[in-house]
Parts: structure tokens; C-alpha cells; sequence
């Protein structure tokens, strides 16, 4: 799932360069447009804010205080959690071969001691199975490379995860055009740090996936199928780690990214226990808002009275078999409708209505009243090829309502929806109402970043627990531009000085709100966001770790 701190954030936020991503659809508002007497715009810089935050159930409460980002590196926080709390995924209890008090749970190998043990048990919980067990991540991503190192214990009837070791190594895309061989030995560094770190004992039990990024297929088919061949072979060769699977080395689609990340954010939430006597919580549905992509991934309930009630077969249902468990889950990822691409889809149709003259000023609702911006209107494909300028004001008639009403043409319901139900834009959706009416909902990325400032406040903050509404509320307010944030936040200057320079706050809330609710969801839906640690957050690393390990018998190399 994209994340709003990944590399390009600084680029794209910061008005140095347009996304490059397809808008990948026509838009059917022009036939309504002439209901929207609205004008509308922008694309500015600004960055998430970061922090913990207070006053509602977040992530920071059940999950270990380590955690990923999207390209799945993690960070350790000062503070470990202990395996008293009743959420933590590790519920064993601590235990020691001697009388010695217990000791604070290791975050890394250092503190550690023998790692073929672990803090938390003396012994495994079923037979059959190791009381450690390591996997091994390789991300190589168009940028570089991380090995992710992950240590378990199989203290519960599922492995448990204690802490994770990386390591980087920076590399551009272009270097998968050098021969297969030299990429596959560029490996070797990050490797031979899991040598250093896996046990010699556990090696040959320690499964290694490489995924490659789907970026490598633009160097031409056969440079990606030698590639991954010759990494394979690197593997075999030199190290005595397992290839658990035909497809431990692979090139890794975006889908599986959404998948493993839903995995993620529900094994640290323990609601995939196989514990028969675990308190059975139902998986959340995860829906992440990136740059350009809108992320949606649950598992949804048919009503077995209805033989017909069926998720459709289609490229939305996915297959995924955890612990000895089938869950069959809905995913989509709408492209064109991330953050960055809806506030320009936004701006073509404002800036098609005007009917200005070149050098003209563009009157916008969805900038707060009294605040301008010059932003870059980009051509529907993204491409970046005719761009130009254009100067916006939010003026007197910055409102949500004129707002909502241009972000509903974004969305496009009004689209042909060939394989009802459909969410929005055409796009085949089982009804959340129907299919997971009770069912907790995680939000990622800049639906985390937008609420955060009004959740961390001490003037007037957003109130736990948190629904779907508050979007809607917040950008009521917003969008009536510094008159009105004074009057609910004046005292909170970190707060006032966002709002000041960043007024497309007004435009972010008023999309996240109909993107909820074009999801299917209702205003009093009850919604929790993805917290970050130190700088990172989810990512799908882990899951898809934690799935070469869980339930299945491992393939030892000897």
C-alpha cells in the first residue's frame, strides 16, 4: 500500500514534480457539470504529521511498539510492550530455565542473549514445531534493497513475532540492467547479515523470499525472468537458507502488497488467532489512501440462506490460505483515486468550467475562504507533457457543500455498473452494509495523517470514538476558512499554522468523507486509524513473512 512517507513524498507534496501514475479513467461528469457552479483546484505541498495519538482505540494500544512502513522497514520504539496485554498476538506467558526474575523482552539481537530461545516459553506449544523460528524478507524495490530479518516464537498455536533486523542497500532501478549474476550478488551483503544474525542451527529451517518490484518488467521480460533466475540460484548456492516455495523469488504485483498488508495489521491485531480459546474478533477491513491508488481489502459474510449470495468471481476475490484457514477476501485498488490524483481530477474540472483567460485568477470551493494557492493543472493521463499554472482562490464561496459536490463527479457514480453492486466509478463491490455490517475498520495513510492534527489538539480535539462523520464535520468547518478555524482551535498554534499554510485541508476532508461513503459505509460508522511508530507504518512484509510460516510445514534444507 503507498504511503505518504515513502520517498517520493517530499517530491510530490512539494510541488516539485507532478505524479506519474495514469489517471486510467474518463470521467462522466461533464455530462452534470452544469449543476456544479463551483471552480476548483490545487495541488500544494504539504507533509503528514506525526505523532501518537490520544483519545481514541489506535494501533499504538495492541500492537507491538514496532512497526513497518510501506516499504516495510521497522522501527523500534523506547518502549517494549509486554505480553500481559490481552491483545498482544504473544500471550504465553514468560518463562526461564532458572529462578531469575523475568527481564524486559528483547528488541533486538543484542539484548537478546541465545537465540535459538525465547523470553516468552520454555517449551513449544504443540509438538512438531521449533521454539524459534526466523524468516527472512528481501524487498528489491526501484530504489534498493532491505532485508528484513524476523524472529518468532511458538509459545501459542501461532507464531508469535518478537522483533525484526534490517538492512538497506541503495541501488537504482537501472542497475537490474547490468548482468543477472552482478544483481544477484548484490544480495550477498544484505545476506550475509542474516548469516550474522539467524542461529547456524535454525539456517536450514529459516525460509528467504525475495520479492522484486513490478517495475523491473519495464527493462523488457526476459532482463525480469533472468533476474529472478539468478537470484534463485545465488540462493541455492551460496546460502543454506530455505526456498520454501516456487515463488520464494519472484516479482511482486501490486495486489499482493494490499493482501499481505491487510495480513499484517491483522495478525499484530489478533483477530487470525487459530487459539480455539481466544476471543474471536473478526477481521478488520483495511482501507489505505496512498498518492495514487484508493486501497480497499475485507473479508465480507453471505447470508447462507441465499445460495446465490456469493462474492462474484472477478479479479477482485482473492484466495488466502493462513494457519490452516481459507479466507476468501474482496480487494481493490482504484487507480486514479489516491489523494494526489483526486485533488487534480479535481482541478481539471474546475478548471475546464471557468472559462478564464490564461493569465486569469480561478474562483475554487474546495480551498478554504480567503486562501489561495497557485497550483499546476496536469492532463487527465498524469503525464505531466501539458501542464500549466493556474492561480486559485477560495474567495467567499470556499464551502463543503459546493466542495462535495465537485468530488462526487470525481468519483463518478453516475459509471455503468455492469456486475452490481458497485461502489463507485463501475467498480464491483459486495455492500458493506450487507456483507460487513459489524466488522471494525482500519484507515491507513492520509486518512491517518488528515485527523491526526484534530486528534492530538487541546483545543476543541475530535472526541473518541471516532466515525465516518468526523471527516464531513471537520471540513464543514474548515472550509469556512481562518474565521472559523479560530474560533474552534485559535489556542492550538501548531494546529492554526497548518491550517494557514495548507488550505487544501478543506479538499483532502471533503474527499476521504464521499470516498467513505462511496465505499458504502455511513456516516455513524465507527472507524479506527493506523497509528504510526517512529516515522513508520504498515507495510506487508511481515504478512507475507508470517504466511510462509504459520500453519505450514517447513521445507529444511540440510
Amino acid at each position: 500500500m503507498l504511503s505518504p512517507r515513502s520517498s517520493n513524498y517530499k517530491r510530490l507534496e512539494g510541488g516539485t514534480g507532478p505524479s506519474r501514475e495514469p489517471a486510467g479513467r474518463s470521467f462522466a461528469w461533464k455530462k452534470s457539470a452544469i449543476r456544479v457552479v463551483v471552480f476548483i483546484g490545487l495541488v500544494y505541498s504539504f507533509g503528514p504529521r506525526r505523532g501518537v495519538l490520544n483519545g481514541y482505540v489506535s494501533l499504538s494500544s495492541i500492537m507491538r511498539p514496532d512497526t513497518m512502513s510501506n516499504d516495510c522497514e521497522m522501527t523500534p520504539a523506547p518502549e517494549p510492550l509486554t505480553t500481559e496485554h490481552p491483545d498482544h498476538p504473544q500471550s504465553a506467558p514468560a518463562a526461564h530455565d532458572d529462578d531469575s526474575p523475568p527481564t524486559a523482552h528483547p528488541t533486538d539481537p543484542a539484548s537478546d542473549g541465545d537465540l535459538t530461545k525465547t523470553h516468552h516459553c520454555a517449551k513449544p506449544y504443540k509438538a512438531g514445531v521449533p521454539l524459534v523460528q526466523f524468516a527472512l524478507m528481501i524487498d528489491m524495490s526501484s530504489v534498493g534493497s532491505r532485508i528484513h530479518i524476523y524472529k518468532f516464537n511458538n509459545c501459542g498455536p501461532s507464531p508469535a513475532f518478537e522483533y525484526e533486523v534490517s538492512k538497506y542497500r541503495h541501488g537504482e532501478i537501472s542497475f537490474y540492467r547490468t548482468s543477472p549474476r552482478t544483481v544477484a550478488e548484490s544480495l550477498d551483503s544484505l545476506l550475509d547479515e542474516a548469516v550474522r544474525v539467524v542461529p547456524e542451527s535454525l539456517r536450514g529451517c529459516t525460509p528467504v523470499q525475495v520479492k522484486v518490484t513490478a517495475a523491473i518488467r519495464r527493462l523488457g521480460a526476459k532482463v525480469a525472468r533472468d533476474v529472478v533466475a539468478a537470484i534463485r540460484l545465488r540462493l541455492e548456492e551460496k546460502y543454506l537458507f530455505s526456498l520454501q516455495s516456487d515463488n520464494a523469488v519472484e516479482i511482486m504485483e501490486g495486489r499482493e502488497q494490499s493482501i499481505y498488508a491487510w495480513l499484517t495489521a491483522n495478525y499484530l491485531l489478533s483477530t487470525l488467532s487459530a487459539d480455539p480459546s481466544a476471543q474471536k474478533t473478526p477481521p478488520y477491513a483495511v482501507l489505505g489512501l496512498g498518492f495514487a491508488l484508493a486501497e480497499i481489502i475485507f473479508e465480507p459474510t453471505f447470508d447462507v440462506a441465499k445460495p446465490d449470495a456469493q462474492l462474484e468471481e472477478s479479479e477482485h476475490k482473492y484466495e488466502l490460505m493462513y494457519d490452516g484457514q481459507r479466507r476468501v477476501l474482496y480487494e481493490h485498488s482504484h487507480r486514479g483515486y489516491g489523494m494526489v490524483t483526486a485533488r487534480q481530477s479535481t482541478h481539471r474540472i474546475v478548471d475546464s468550467m471557468s472559462n478564464h483567460s490564461e493569465d486569469a485568477v480561478v474562483t475554487n470551493p474546495c480551498l478554504a475562504r480567503g486562501t489561495n494557492r497557485t497550483v499546476e493543472i496536469i492532463d487527465e493521463k498524469m503525464t505531466g507533457k501539458n501542464w500549466r499554472s493556474v492561480t486559485m482562490v477560495g474567495g467567499d464561496v470556499g464551502s463543503w457543500e459546493s466542495c462535495n459536490e465537485v468530488v462526487e463527479l470525481v468519483l463518478n457514480k453516475d459509471a455503468s455498473c455492469e456486475v452490481q453492486p458497485c461502489s463507485f466509478n463501475g467498480v464491483y463491490q459486495p455492500s458493506l452494509l450487507e456483507t460487513f455490517p459489524h466488522g471494525k475498520i482500519l484507515l491507513l495513510h492520509f486518512f491517518d495523517d488528515r485527523l491526526s492534527p484534530f486528534l492530538t489538539t487541546t483545543a476543541n480535539p475530535l472526541k473518541a470514538p471516532i466515525h465516518v462523520s468526523a471527516f464531513a464535520d471537520l471540513a464543514k468547518i474548515v472550509c469556512r476558512g481562518p474565521t472559523a478555524w479560530k474560533e474552534h482551535w485559535g489556542s492550538d498554534a501548531g494546529l492554526m499554522q497548518e491550517l494557514e499554510r495548507r488550505p487544501e485541508w478543506c479538499l483532502d476532508l471533503t474527499y476521504m468523507n464521499a470516498l467513505l461513503l462511496g465505499y458504502g459505509l455511513e456516516g455513524d460508522r465507527e472507524i479506527q486509524l493506523g497509528t504510526q511508530f517512529g516515522g513508520m507504518e504498515l507495510g506487508w512484509c511481515l504478512g507475507a513473512s508470517v504466511a510462509t510460516i504459520a500453519g505450514v510445514e517447513l521445507n529444511c534444507r540440510v
